[in-house]
């Protein structure tokens, strides 16, 4: 068995490559920093490729999923954000955001679907942000991106139930973790965060049982069910208010 672990060099990314590792899978870790994947590949028991690379250039998506060779699980987990109004952030920024959260994610996740849609077999987890459910100001790109995520994986998902096939995708949608994610977005969270072990146990627990949409319990299933009954001024004024906290 083997799975493919984007951004496993930190955070989320970096704990599901743990854990599947101890699950007996050899893992293909993928991130910028070659360091970090090497320190993280001497943590495993089994075997384990490395592959440095930069998700935010296409040709290195392409060049990511010849690399990996067939795998079983892929897991989409780099990602970062940009914070600040929209028309203060740096416009490079928010660009690399989209190639990083949106576009790779989107080739691999449509590279290695053709392989196991053919095997009739295999998961995928895109990880996502509760962020996904709401508008966000002073986030809008990050928010944006993730919403991406969501109703992709969403609907890839519902295309691969009409045919009855056995391959799995899952988004997960966790709410503040600790994690880098912080000092790169330059933010501090508004809510308590949870560790990113006790996230990624919960995202690939979802995964392995096919849930559509994974979330964590608390504070986050109720942020879920407030985004589909509250109207999007009011959530809009929410996440604001929420957002300005995180500045200073």
């Amino acid at each position: 068995m083997r799975a493919l672990v984007t951004g496993a060099s930190s955070g989320i990314g970096e704990e599901i490559a743990k854990i599947l590792d101890s699950m007996g899978y050899d893992v293909v870790i993928a991130a910028r920093r070659e360091e970090r994947l090497k320190k993280l590949a001497a943590e495993l028991e089994n075997n384990t490729k490395i592959i440095a690379c930069d998700l935010s250039d296409r040709e290195e998506c392409r060049r990511l999923f010849s690399e990996a060779g067939e795998i079983d699980v892929l897991v989409n987990s780099a990602g970062f954000g940009v914070f600040g109004e929209f028309t203060d952030t740096d416009l490079d920024s928010e660009l690399s955001l989209i190639d990083v959260n949106i576009t790779a994610l989107h080739m691999l996740t449509k590279l290695f679907l053709d392989g196991f849609v053919k095997r009739n077999s295999g998961y995928i987890l895109n990880v996502a942000s509760v962020a996904a459910f709401f508008p966000g100001p002073k986030f809008s790109s990050y928010y944006a991106s993730k919403a991406y995520v969501l109703r992709l994986s969403e609907a890839i998902g519902a295309e691969l139930g009409k045919r009855k096939s056995n391959v799995g995708i899952s988004v997960f949608c966790p709410g503040p973790v600790d994690t880098e994610f912080n000092k790169v977005a330059d933010v501090k969270f508004a809510l308590p965060g949870i560790t990113a072990r006790r996230a990624a146990e919960k995202a690939v627990s979802g995964m392995f049982k096919k849930k559509r949409v994974i979330t964590c319990p608390g504070t986050v299933g109720f942020l879920r069910f407030l985004s589909k009954i509250t109207p999007d001024a009011v959530a809009e004024h929410f996440v604001y208010k929420m957002q300005a906290k995180k500045e200073g």
